[in-house]
């Protein structure tokens, strides 16, 4: 028996080698050239990306502001059936959410194009049942969440001293990384956000999802009033940060703020970062923001003190409409093409800093970067702070795939590049086309006065987390800027 049983496993295992050698000579030649495309991009994206090494004498030092709380992570279509919610029968924006109805129109209005979002909920009892049905969903995660610590735990990760503004409880904290130093409040219970995941291709009735993306939708309590900033500035001035980050402010959207409270917390904000030392640069990260009153503050507030600007394919057509007087783009291509962003780019880069010479005060914008899903793309003046910015749109593309396969080596049975094999530069008529060299991913050139950095995503195909990508994404490039 026992020699019939070897005898089996002996025959067994020359049948499978016997399958596999077959399927390797006759797979299709496309995937084999496919494979050696991908491996190329992958390790030319490497060695972009470690011809900047971090200074081992000096950290770099980054305050990061504000807030912070705890992401319940799930997937989305499973909670909204554990809830009963049934699919809208017409998908529609909603700036907040009242009800189950709303919530079931927005959801759909953003899922089946695979577009990022966020909404406040403001019925304290619905946010509450949407908690315990997460809590009680098996494979849900618990992670710290939060623009600012997520940012801030990325820079720690990559070596950068950290001041972080914002109100933790004890826990909280204790779970941050020891380069971080926490400046704020402690309180008893975090905010708490859900993110609803969903992967490319999940169903929800009749709706289909173009891409992986999630739905955030949040009650907060403590992060839309900054109360942290106080005890953020205290420390400011004696930890002399080469960088101040600024996120999270999309948590003021649509809150219920009291007359003229809104306006004088941004005051206080505007008041702090005009205050900030020229050597310390200033880097203001976009989010889903559809209150246009909010973003006109943020407008007179916060951008004439900035020289840095983070954002994705959706919050870059948006802050150009409000710039151009119209409503606020709200829903987008969540799949643009270059030369289309990279025209947004530039005539947000123009705005900007017309606005700039216009005000005579404040900061001019040197730095923008739009992160989307299959490339990266990075303007920076020439002759300002900003360096490395060849490594540094490497360095981003490369974190994309990080973050979202949730893990330091990226695995290319798991990544696809879906970035043309050549872009033009403008969607100008007779714009120069560019070819995606898989020796040099990363092209750069020179304009009006700035430099022009671009780089293909290797896209992950099975998707940990898009929750938190772009702050990753966003830091991981700073950090080899400053």
């Amino acid at each position: 028996m026992a020699t019939e049983l070897r005898s089996g496993v002996k025959y067994g295992s020359l049948l499978s080698l016997a399958v596999v050698l077959v399927a390797y000579w006759f797979r299709s030649p496309d995937s084999s050239v496919l494979d050696e495309r991908l491996d190329a991009v992958l390790s030319s994206l490497l060695r972009a990306e470690r011809k900047v090494g971090m200074n081992s004498v000096s950290s770099p030092r980054v305050a990061i502001g504000f807030g912070g709380c705890v992401d319940i992570i799930v997937d989305g279509v499973t909670l909204l059936n554990k809830m009963g919610l049934k699919p809208a029968d017409q998908p529609l924006h909603h700036d907040y959410i009242e009800n189950t109805e709303q919530l079931a129109q927005s959801f759909a209005y953003f899922f089946s194009p695979g577009a990022a979002s966020e909404r406040f909920v403001m019925n304290d009892t619905l946010f509450s049942e949407l908690v315990e049905a997460s809590r009680e969903l098996p494979g849900n995660r618990w992670s710290i969440g939060g623009n600012a610590p997520v940012m801030a735990s990325r820079m720690a990760l990559e070596g950068c001293d950290v001041l972080l503004g914002g109100s933790f409880s004890t826990d909280f904290a204790e779970i941050l990384s020891q380069r971080i130093t926490v400046a704020g409040n402690t309180v008893d219970e975090p905010d708490i956000h859900l993110i609803l995941e969903y992967p490319t291709g999940a169903t929800w009735g009749t709706y289909t999802s173009r891409r992986a993306n999630r739905y955030i939708v949040h009650s907060d309590d403590h992060n839309p009033y900054l109360d942290s900033m106080e005890q953020f500035q205290e420390k400011l001035n004696s930890f002399k940060p080469d960088l101040l980050v600024v996120g999270g402010l999309q948590m003021m959207d649509n809150f219920p703020f009291k007359l003229g409270e809104r306006e004088a917390l941004l005051g206080k904000l505007a008041k702090m970062l005009s205050s900030a030392s020229p050597q310390t640069a200033v880097h203001f990260e976009m989010a889903s923001f559809v209150e246009k009153s909010l973003m006109s503050d943020l407008l007179e507030f916060l951008l004439p003190h900035t020289d840095s600007l983070g954002m994705n394919e959706q919050e870059l057509p948006n802050l150009l409409s409000l710039f151009r007087g119209s409503n606020l783009t709200v829903l987008s291509d969540p799949n643009p093409r270059v030369a289309t962003v990279l025209d947004q780019m530039r005539e947000l880069y123009r705005l900007v800093n017309q606005r700039h010479r216009q005000a005579g005060t404040g900061r001019p914008l040197t730095r923008l970067h739009v992160h989307t899903l299959a490339f990266q793309a990075i303007i920076v003046k020439r002759g300002s702070k900003w360096k490395n910015t060849m490594s540094a749109t490497a360095k981003a593309s490369l974190t994309a795939n990080r973050h979202v396969c949730g893990s330091p080596d990226i695995d290319l049975s798991k990544a696809r590049l879906i970035m043309d094999e050549s872009f033009s530069v403008s969607r100008q008529e007779g714009s120069q086309r560019i070819p995606l060299e898989e020796s040099r991913p990363v092209s750069c050139w020179d304009e009006d006065g700035y430099e022009v950095c671009v780089a293909p995503v290797l896209v992950c195909t099975e998707v940990y987390q898009t929750a938190g990508g772009g702050d990753n994404i966003s830091a991981a490039g700073l950090v080899l800027q400053i």
